[in-house]
C-alpha cells in the first residue's frame, strides 16, 4: 500500500476510485490499484460508462451480441455495466472479507431519469441488486426528497445503499435518518444489522464552481475595496466548510443515543463520502478536497487524476473537524453577502440529474451508432 494511502487509512478515510472500464479489468491496472496503492472501493455513473464506451473498442463485441440478440440500448447498458461492476465486485471481494464488511464496494447507479420517480427507482434497484448479485454492491440512489423514502425501504430490504448528489445540509439529515430509521426497522423485526452498507456521497468541487460564479457576478457590480476583498475572501471557502458542517451533524447522529443500541447489534454508521473531489478551479491546489476533508468514518472518492496528485503530494492530517467554527463562520459571511446558499444547493441539485441525464443520453445515442454500424457490417456481408 501507499504510504499516504495507509497514513490515510489510518485516520480513518478509505480512498474509491471514480472511475471505471472494462480495460482496467481485463488488463489488470485496477487490480494493481487496489494492490499496489490501496484503493478500496470504486464508484459509477453513467457519464463515467459512456465515456468507457465511446472511448474504445472494448465493449464492440459484447454490444455487437445483444444487438444481434435484439436489445434495446438501455437494455444493452444494463448488461454492460452489470458485467463490470460484477467483475469488480469480485477483485474486491478479499478485502470485503477482511474487513468484514467495512470496505470494498463497488457502486452502480440508477437510471438519472428516474430521480424523482419513486416507484421506478424501486423497480430498478431491485432489477441490479439481483443482477449483480454481490454481497458488496451499492446501489446509487440520488438524495433527492422523492429518493429518501425509496432509500430507506431499499437498506430496510438489506441493500447496501450509496446515496448520491448530496449538496445540502438538509438533504445529508434527511437521508442519514433514512438509514438510521431502516436499520432501527430490521432491528425490531430482529433481522441482523451488521452487514448493512451505506454511504452518503457529498459532492464537494461543483458546490464551490457554483458559489465562485456568483461572488464574481458580484464582484462585477461593486466598487467598494473592503467590500470586494471580504468577496474574495470567500472564494474557494464553500464547499469544505459545507462539507465540514455536514460531518459535523454526522457526528451528532451518529453518536446519538438512538444510534446506540444499532451500534451494538453490529450497526456501522453510515460514512460521508466526499464526491466530485477533482479541483475544477486550476488557481486551487489539486488536492484541495482531499487534504481538507481528512477525518474518521469518510470516504474520498475520486477520480485517477486526483488520486495521482494525491499520492504525489497529498498532506494527512485531520482536518474535517480542525474548525468548524470557521465553517460556520464563511457560510454566514455568505449569506451576509448576499448568496442564498439554498438556492445554489437546489439548483445544483436539479444540474446534477440534468448532466448524467445528458451522459446517458450520449451513451444510448452510441449504442445506437454500433447499432447502426454492425446492421450495415452485416448487410454488406
Amino acid at each position: 500500500m501507499n504510504p499516504r494511502v495507509a497514513s490515510l487509512l489510518e485516520q480513518g478515510q478509505s480512498i474509491w476510485q471514480d472511475d471505471i472500464a472494462r480495460s482496467m479489468l481485463t488488463g489488470g491496472s485496477l487490480a494493481s490499484m487496489i494492490e499496489d496503492v490501496g484503493i478500496r472501493g470504486v464508484t459509477s455513473n453513467p457519464t463515467i460508462f459512456e465515456k468507457a464506451i465511446a472511448g474504445g473498442s472494448d465493449y464492440d463485441q459484447q454490444i455487437g451480441g445483444l444487438i444481434k440478440d435484439g436489445k434495446s440500448a438501455s437494455d444493452i447498458f444494463v448488461a454492460v455495466s452489470v458485467d463490470d461492476i460484477r467483475n469488480a465486485c469480485d477483485l474486491f471481494r478479499p478485502l470485503y472479507d477482511a474487513s468484514e464488511g467495512a470496505d470494498g464496494f463497488v457502486s452502480i447507479e440508477v437510471g438519472p431519469a428516474l430521480a424523482r420517480l419513486a416507484d421506478d427507482t424501486r423497480d430498478e434497484v431491485r432489477l441490479l441488486w439481483d443482477a449483480v448479485d454481490r454481497p458488496n454492491l451499492m446501489v446509487k440512489i440520488p438524495g433527492t426528497i422523492e429518493g429518501a423514502p425509496i432509500i430507506e425501504e431499499m437498506l430496510a430490504e438489506g441493500k447496501n445503499i450509496n446515496i448520491t448528489l448530496l449538496f445540502s445540509i438538509t438533504a445529508y439529515e434527511r437521508v442519514a435518518n433514512a438509514y438510521i430509521s431502516a436499520l432501527e426497522a430490521r432491528h425490531t423485526q430482529g433481522k441482523p444489522v451488521d452487514r448493512i452498507a451505506s454511504v452518503a456521497s457529498f459532492f464537494v468541487s461543483r458546490v464551490d464552481t457554483a458559489v465562485d460564479n456568483l461572488i464574481d457576478e458580484k464582484l462585477a457590480t461593486t466598487d467598494d475595496a473592503a467590500g470586494r476583498s471580504r468577496l474574495e475572501a470567500l472564494k474557494g471557502k464553500a464547499a469544505v466548510a459545507n462539507a465540514q458542517l455536514a460531518y459535523s451533524l454526522f457526528k451528532d447522529l451518529f453518536h446519538s443515543k438512538r444510534f446506540e443500541s444499532l451500534r451494538a447489534g453490529g450497526a456501522r454508521p453510515q460514512r460521508p463520502l466526499w464526491a466530485s473531489t477533482g479541483t475544477k478551479n486550476p488557481a486551487y491546489p489539486d488536492t484541495l478536497y482531499v487534504d481538507s476533508l481528512i477525518g474518521p468514518h469518510t470516504v474520498n472518492t475520486m477520480p485517477g487524476k486526483t488520486i495521482q496528485a494525491f499520492l504525489d503530494h497529498g498532506e494527512v492530517r485531520r482536518t474535517i473537524d480542525e474548525d468548524v467554527e470557521a465553517a460556520r463562520q464563511v457560510m454566514q459571511d455568505l449569506e451576509a453577502a448576499g448568496v442564498d446558499f439554498t438556492k445554489v444547493t437546489h439548483r445544483l441539485e436539479n444540474d446534477g440529474i440534468d448532466l448524467f441525464i445528458k451522459s446517458y443520453d450520449l451513451l444510448l445515442a452510441g449504442v445506437e451508432e454500433k447499432r447502426a454500424s454492425l446492421s450495415e457490417a452485416v448487410g454488406a456481408g
